[in-house]
């Protein structure tokens, strides 16, 4: 996967660990699902409500 093995996985996550914190980090996870949801949601045309534009 893009050149990066396990060794650099865990380098990663661990300086992600040390710069927020291990309370701070589901909240972050929970952000970013909720943004993902919202990206593929608008790209499938359906507004905030989860109603379709195209009607």
């Amino acid at each position: 996967m893009f050149g990066i093995g396990f060794q650099e996985i865990v380098i990663i996550a661990l300086v992600v660990l040390l710069f927020f914190g291990g309370k701070k980090i589901p909240e972050l996870m929970k952000g970013l699902g909720k943004g993902v949801r919202s990206f593929k949601d608008a790209m499938n045309g359906k507004d905030a409500e989860g109603e379709d534009d195209k009607k």
